[in-house]
């Protein structure tokens, strides 16, 4: 049964690949097996910790990450030192506050500065990370062959905690760095990935860029007829609308999941009634991996803390109640490589209560995502547009959208269009979209066979030029 809400916690989770012929229950796992092993047992323990010990455990292991980072790391010495921090005293909530934070600019300025010189042998060996700079300020640091195993961890919990049937057959539509999936054929993995190639048995895995055109995409995923789908939340609603355009089925579908960008308010909803099945999001990022999966009961966010310590701070540095929406300071807890400590991604992001399913992990309700998608009004007000396809393709057929604020009163709109609008449309347009926005700005519509993606494939439906 696939993705049944039905099942217990633990009953989906497959039996692991056996090591001894012969013995295929109990399973006696593979060596190289037996680190994620061991650690999906911690999880399934520490998910279900109060709030209260999983801080405490966070703490524990941020003062290890502390100590090494002043004892190693140049850039750290120097900061950690101004502000007072000593490895000998027990870290609070409080002293914890009063470490510095970590901004992009500074990881650009401090390069090589940022890196450990005493490198734990264990950790393994180092790997370069950069981000794709979609911010106009990318970045490089080093990871470790235990920050991939970390990302491996989460990746399986995520789809553990989906509950999903890792036998069935996974499709994927997203960014190709390597150029090895193009359209027609993609690529085809034996298996869901390294996170479950070392231990756990699954079904095929089937990749595709996406560079393809949607009508390309939507032929392909109709081959593939997959269980689960995973790509970007813009890239998954022009699928929907296509397929619903032109007749194509996925009947073997059970799910599909979103990364990489905001979702849209309409988007879940969509999903359900044109394809009838669930929409999951993830939050992650380049440079410190999986922060939070959606919560198996709600459609919220749980933070994975046994892997970072995420903080949602306000305007003066402190943590944010329940429903308030600060900015996201990140921890990463095991990169002893380039150790990022309270470091500020740029992202907002919006706190939330405990949650009821049990689980002492913290909640974060919405993703707002960055400054620069906040829209910025004549008055000096900012706030993030409410913007989707819903109503746009009702009065004209719209296929793209982009939206760039170029000044305080003027703001470029980009669309891709199936045929030329007349000026009723654009009238119908120019009211309803000043409506979403929230003041009457001088809209400049623009028309284009394409509004490119960024260099990672992601897309921003709204982008502000405007200096913060």
């Amino acid at each position: 049964m696939l993705c049944s809400p039905t099942m217990t916690e633990a009953s989906h989770i497959p039996i692991p690949d056996s090591s001894v012929p012969g013995i295929i229950w109990p399973a006696i796992p593979k060596l190289n097996s037996n680190i994620l092993l061991t650690l999906l047992f911690q999880l399934e323990q520490s998910q279900w910790w109060t709030p209260e010990r999983l801080r405490a455990a966070q703490f524990r292991q941020a003062s290890h990450l502390l100590r090494h980072a002043f004892e190693s790391v140049t850039y750290y010495q120097k900061r950690l030192g101004e502000a007072g921090f000593n490895p000998d005293t027990a870290l609070d909530e409080e002293s914890w506050l009063r470490l510095p934070l970590l901004k992009r600019e500074d990881i650009q300025q401090a390069e090589k500065k940022l890196r450990s010189r005493a490198l734990p042998k264990a950790h393994g060996k180092t790997t370069n990370i950069v981000t794709s700079g979609s911010t106009g300020t990318p970045v490089k640091l080093l990871g470790t062959g235990l920050t991939g195993i970390f990302w491996n961890l989460f990746t399986v919990r995520d789809f553990f905690w989906r509950r999903c049937d890792v036998s069935g057959t996974l499709a994927a539509i997203r960014y190709d760095r390597t150029g090895s999936a193009p359209y027609p054929d993609g690529v085809v993995l034996p298996n869901w990935g390294p996170g479950f190639a070392s231990a756990i048995p699954t079904g095929p895995s089937k990749f595709l860029s996406i560079e393809a055109s949607v009508a390309q995409q939507a032929e392909w995923l109709a081959r593939q007829d997959p269980d689960y789908l995973i790509t970007h939340p813009s890239n998954l609603e022009a699928l929907i609308r296509h397929c619903s355009e032109e007749g194509i089925k996925l009947p073997s579908l059970r799910e599909a999941e979103t990364l990489s960008e905001l979702v849209p308010p309409n988007l879940r909803a969509l999903c359900q009634e044109q394809w009838h099945v669930p929409l999951v999001d993830m939050y992650t990022t380049q440079e410190a991996g999986y922060l939070a999966l959606q919560c198996p009961e709600h459609v919220h966010y749980h933070i994975q803390s046994e892997h970072v310590i995420v903080e949602i701070l306000d305007e003066n540095g402190r943590p944010c109640a329940a429903g308030e929406t600060g900015r996201v300071v990140v921890t990463d807890l095991h990169n002893f490589a380039t150790p990022l400590i309270r470091y500020d991604i740029g992202d907002y992001a919006e706190a939330g209560a405990p949650c009821d399913c049990g689980r002492g992990l913290p909640v974060i309700t919405k993703i707002h995502g960055r400054q620069r998608n906040m829209i910025q009004l004549p008055d000096g007000t900012r706030h993030w547009p409410l913007l989707s396809y819903d109503k746009f393709i009702e009065f004209a057929p719209i296929k793209q959208f982009q939206f760039v604020q170029k000044t305080l009163e003027i703001i470029e709109v980009k669309f891709v269009t199936g045929r030329p609008l007349n000026s009723e449309e654009e009238a119908r347009l120019r009211k309803l979209i000043n409506s979403r926005l929230g003041d009457a700005f001088d809209l400049q519509f623009t028309y284009h066979d394409e509004i490119p993606r960024s260099a990672s494939g992601k897309f921003e439906d709204f982008r502000s030029e405007i200096e913060a």
